[in-house]
């Protein structure tokens, strides 16, 4: 009888449900790619702006990062959450319940039935026919800060920042409100949207030629988001990290 290695059997079961299983490596590993960033550019402190309910650090923590991370998340539902979760990880810390943008103020946010989906910007139809249930069911009002107004309580000269903006098309008025903090960046990942997902949203080209004459290199792109019905790639996520630093 000829056995098979049970690492095919494995990958044969997966694949029968559904899956793909793939080895924790950069060139494989979506995850172990931004880890593999983060250690490039000596992460010790990450922005996650647009924690939802805390995906990214948990994403990014199985895979190795062991760095200080500070949420910032405007919905009341998911900061909720957030502040269960931060207390089982003592380099976990969250900002009090804000939206992040271009001005210091107040900002009515759109609720999605699916929450990721959710946006300071209206919906565009494009997103709403490729994503079922993401369509807005409510809104609140809550506060937005420009990053600049905020970040310098988290970081000292010596930090070695990594930004990560999940926006959902509001990624240039964080951009915006960001220019001394971007300053200090060594990385980060971002949203781009291959098509309008959102009314008024900055796409893909403007957003990477942007950081590229902040400095920064599009250094990996990952999968995003996928209209499961044709397979066409509406989004994408770009892996940034500083050419100074990289030459360094």
């Amino acid at each position: 009888m000829i056995f098979k290695p049970m690492k095919s059997i494995v990958k044969q079961i997966a694949n029968l449900l559904g899956f793909e299983v793939c080895r924790m490596i950069p060139s494989s590993s979506a995850c172990a790619q931004i880890v593999s960033a983060l250690k490039l550019v000596e992460t010790d402190t990450v922005f996650d702006i647009g924690a939802n309910t805390g995906q990214f650090v948990k994403y990014i923590r199985n895979a190795g990062y062991q760095g200080k991370i500070i949420s910032f998340e405007p919905l009341k539902s998911a900061t909720m959450y957030l502040t269960e979760s931060v207390k089982r990880d003592p380099r976990w810390m969250l900002h009090e319940r804000c939206a992040i943008g271009n001005y210091d103020g107040e900002v009515e946010i759109n609720i999605a039935g699916n929450s990721v989906s959710s946006s300071v910007l209206s919906m565009h139809p494009s997103h709403a026919e490729a994503a079922l249930g993401s369509a807005y069911v409510s809104s609140e009002k809550v506060s937005i800060k420009m990053l600049d107004s905020i970040a310098s309580q988290y970081f000292n000269r010596n930090s070695k920042l990594f930004i990560k903006i999940d926006t959902q098309g509001y990624e240039w008025q964080v951009l915006d409100g960001a220019a001394e903090t971007l300053g200090r960046a060594q990385g980060l990942i971002c949203e781009l949207s291959l098509i309008p997902l959102y009314e008024g949203q900055k796409l893909w080209r403007d957003v990477i030629d942007r950081l590229d004459q902040e400095g920064f290199m599009l250094w990996a792109l990952q999968k995003g988001f996928t209209d499961p019905r044709t397979g066409q790639s509406l989004q994408m996520d770009g892996i940034f990290l500083r050419r100074d630093v990289l030459k360094s």
